[in-house]
């Protein structure tokens, strides 16, 4: 099979054929249903900015009523989020390439995957010439044996705007990254050798748990402000696929 990834990218499809035959499988690649993960700033950043993500996006990966849809994809196992705290990466381009992503991603000695988050203004730009000009706001992957995950800070006419703060928007796109990460997470060894053995739960239309539901004519129906399941606030998401409900899902 092909493999055909899709960034977070704005595809926008009829109504009518929205989430046809789109079910995951599971090709028999890993996953990992201990996600453990760590913030790398890249450039300035806003403390209030780096404050509510350091709690939203944990918060969220945690939230037990989110993570029944990722239940689903690891049958008997116990899933667990494991927030490893946020640290300062360089000060990117303005245009930043799959290239340089790369290379910061080699440089850090962390556990886990490294989120990088770009700071206001940053461009991000993907292999196909792709940019966070024209609806990309993130993609992850991985590079000599490391993972991470990267973000825009979607904001006006760069990245996806769907929220009304920047940092909602960038929660948003970090859940979407990461939950992809912990059940795709070699997609780039598929791409790389063409062997779909690679891939964990995937599409066979193409995509994985985030791409689909972000294939719909209105935003709002999966990127959301969701309530916590210990009452403590709400946490902006996208919601991801869920074979159960043939749908998006929030739980």
């Amino acid at each position: 099979m092909a493999v055909q990834t899709r960034p977070l990218n704005v595809v926008l499809v009829p109504s009518d054929r929205a989430y046809r035959g789109e079910n995951l499988e599971y090709f028999g690649g890993r996953t990992l249903a201990r996600l453990e993960w760590t913030h790398v700033y890249l450039g300035r950043w806003s403390s209030r900015d780096r404050t509510h993500l350091d709690a939203a996006v944990p918060a969220a990966l945690k939230d037990r009523h989110l993570n029944g849809v990722l239940r689903q994809y690891f049958p008997g196992k116990h899933i667990s989020s494991v927030f490893r705290g946020a640290e300062a990466g360089p000060v990117p381009g303005a245009r930043v390439d799959k290239a340089a992503v790369e290379r910061i991603v080699t440089t850090l000695a962390l556990r886990g995957v490294a989120a990088l988050l770009l700071p206001p203004g940053a461009v991000l730009v993907e292999r196909d010439g792709v940019t966070s000009e024209h609806g990309l706001a993130g993609y992850h992957g991985s590079v000599g044996g490391h993972y991470y995950a990267v973000a825009v800070y979607s904001e006006g006419t760069n990245g996806i705007v769907a929220f009304d703060e920047p940092w909602k928007n960038v929660c948003a796109t970090l859940y979407h990254e990461l939950q992809e990460a912990r059940t795709d997470p070699d997609v780039e060894d598929a791409i790389r050798t063409g062997d779909s053995s690679h891939l964990g739960w995937y599409s066979p239309s193409g995509g994985e748990i985030g791409d689909i539901p972000i294939a719909t004519n209105d935003l709002s129906d999966v990127m959301q402000e969701v309530p916590l399941a210990d009452g403590s606030g709400t946490v902006p998401v996208q919601l991801l696929w869920s074979n159960r409900d043939k749908a998006p899902a929030s739980s």
